[in-house]
């Protein structure tokens, strides 16, 4: 999105306060405060900040001791497997000369999420997972190497896993199927269709519904939404990505997310405060807080 976009307005606030399931603040403009403050006036009182690096990862951290309203995930995005093993720190995409990586430094990096795992201010072990949108082929193994890790991380400190999961449906469940998910595990930016919410509803996970549920060519996410049970929804923004319609290419926020609310009380033809209420007690239920 351009940087320069200007910001939407803050939307009519919600009377039942949520959480923001899966945000970057770290990736957002202003300061933490000022983000929790705006969010907090419309009625999102909580957020999840979700770590994609080991550096972003000890900031998440870092910034959910400082704040009360702020609880942290951990983990190395699908994507940043492939860069550590193969030592591109641009990914797959950029042609020349690479700097060494290999086993070894995905390794190092896997033990720093474990090690910041295990603090209290961190409820989860995520975004993991796969994407085989942005990594093709040579990033497979890595990606699947990684992810499996963390599914051990997440249940050996009893932390929620957040997947990250784009065009890997199919994967996805397989490899939790094969290593036994963890107890809470959340889909993040659901991104599956009826279908699968069912397969997921009947092991448990949690499904986060993000902004662009709200997409003219969204339907089939407005088919799983429908189609999964109440009390394993959650919603988030993926903040500064994916803000809802009518603001979609603008910055988006935690302070946005009773307009993507709004909307999946629309879709499940619920009562908005019925669903902020529910939201709410998934949330916290998902992330142990």
């Amino acid at each position: 999105m351009p940087s320069n976009a200007e910001a939407p307005p803050a939307p009519t606030p919600l009377r039942v306060p949520v959480a923001d399931s899966h945000t970057h603040l770290d990736m957002q403009s202003g300061t933490v405060e000022e983000a929790l403050a705006k969010a907090a006036s419309v009625g999102v009182t909580t957020v999840v900040q979700v770590g994609c690096d080991l550096a972003g990862s000890r900031w998440a951290a870092d910034t959910a001791a400082a704040h009360d309203a702020v609880h942290a995930t951990v983990a190395l995005h699908p994507n940043e497997a492939p860069r550590i093993v193969h030592g591109d720190p641009d990914g797959w995409s950029r042609q020349g000369a690479r700097v060494p990586g290999g086993d070894a430094a995905l390794d190092e990096a896997l033990d720093g999420i474990d090690r910041l795992a295990a603090l209290p201010q961190v409820k989860g072990v995520g975004e993991t997972g796969l994407d085989f949108f942005r990594t093709g082929p040579e990033g497979m193994a890595a990606q699947e190497r990684s992810f499996r890790a963390h599914i051990e991380i997440a249940k050996r400190h009893g932390k929620a896993l957040v997947i990250h999961d784009r065009d890997a449906h199919a994967d996805v469940l397989r490899i939790l199927k094969e290593e036994g998910a963890p107890e809470r595990t959340v889909f993040h930016c659901y991104s599956g269709d009826a279908a699968m919410a069912e397969v997921c509803a009947r092991a448990g996970y949690y499904m986060s519904f993000a902004g662009n549920m709200t997409f003219k060519n969204a339907q089939p996410l407005r088919d799983a939404l429908a189609a999964a049970p109440l009390e394993l929804v959650l919603v988030e923004t993926d903040a500064p990505f994916l803000t809802p319609m009518p603001y979609r290419g603008r910055p988006n926020a935690p302070y946005l997310v009773p307009v993507t609310v709004r909307a999946m009380a629309a879709v499940r033809d619920l009562d908005e405060d019925a669903l902020a209420t529910a939201i709410s007690a998934n949330t916290a239920r998902a992330f142990d807080y």
